[in-house]
């Protein structure tokens, strides 16, 4: 019975691409009824691709100097956030995910499936960091909470807040 399915399975994907190609030989056409409008994230060998969805700044408590810059994927939907970075084997210092809410509420984390350590940053509804998890353990189940209610939280290499001296009532901007 296996057998019968892998040769279909087999033929089944051998039409398809056949199908691609039939009656066109410009290369810069494209089969529109292949075409989606979702985004589909890329696979590699370190897990999903970053996607750079816009860039964050890290400004100090008094607002005058900005500590960081760096660029960030959204997690906006609840399938996003769900995913996070899970499966990741590595991100640059110059990389981060920023997790979007619909509400401020007091939120807590977990590593499941998270390759890398992270600082897991939450940051209230005024983009004030409220609390700092640093060096989260990676594939941990364990319950990481901000204490405090926050609306966006932030992921980044661990060790990123205290290399760049990122701390507890510094703030963000992001676009």
């Amino acid at each position: 019975m296996q057998l019968h399915l892998k040769c279909v399975l087999i033929a089944s994907l051998y039409a398809a691409g056949c199908h691609q190609n039939t009656g066109n030989n410009n290369s810069n056409a494209v089969d529109t009824s292949t075409v989606t409008t979702t985004e589909a994230a890329t696979e590699t060998s370190n897990g999903t691709a970053f996607k750079k969805q816009g860039t964050l700044a890290f400004l100090s408590k008094s607002g005058a100097d900005t500590l960081r810059k760096i660029d960030i994927q959204l997690a906006q939907t609840d399938e996003q956030r769900s995913d996070g970075l899970m499966y990741r084997k590595s991100m640059t210092d110059e990389q981060g995910m920023l997790f979007i809410f619909p509400d401020m509420e007091e939120r807590a984390f977990w590593m499941k499936n998270t390759y890398i350590s992270l600082d897991i940053i939450y940051i209230d509804d005024n983009m004030e960091i409220v609390s700092v998890q640093k060096y989260a353990t990676p594939l941990s189940e364990e319950s990481l909470p901000s204490y405090k209610k926050a609306k966006y939280v932030l992921e980044v290499n661990g060790g990123f807040c205290d290399k760049y001296h990122i701390a507890y009532g510094d703030k963000i901007a992001y676009q």
